[in-house]
């Protein structure tokens, strides 16, 4: 089972865990943008990219047998960070319909770009299958 790290004088992180461990069988997700399973995008708005994006990281989940909720870590690379700050409420509706509530590590980083000129968001994830 996963156990939550929360230092007990730390203020309590809003939708990720400071930490967490864990023993299982390990599942690595590449990182998923907000493209179809065709390759192909639909829409250039970030929440819509991060919504597929996550569906995505589902459906791969999925192949291993894993669920949403056996993710402990997930790194969200972003093009604009205003964009996304600007888009947290679609996110987080997207990410409580497709993963739920939970209590995994995130980082999210602003680059650059990314490798495919329309992507506006990657995310990768690693899951544990609890023993």
């Amino acid at each position: 089972m996963t156990r939550i790290l929360q230092p007990a004088h730390w203020a309590r992180p809003r939708g990720y865990s400071n930490g967490v461990v864990t023993r299982g069988q390990l599942v690595f997700v590449a990182g998923m943008i907000g493209w179809d399973a065709q390759c192909v995008f639909h829409t250039d708005d970030m929440a819509g990219q991060v919504r597929q994006a996550l569906t995505n990281v589902v459906e791969v989940l999925n192949e291993a047998g894993a669920k949403p909720e056996h993710i402990t870590r997930m790194t969200w690379y972003l093009t604009n960070k205003r964009e996304y700050v600007a888009a947290y409420p679609e996110i987080g509706k997207a990410f409580r319909e497709i993963i739920g509530s939970f209590n995994a590590t995130m980082t999210a980083v602003q680059v650059t770009e990314l490798v495919e000129d329309r992507a506006k968001v990657e995310i990768e994830v690693t899951a544990v299958i609890p023993d």
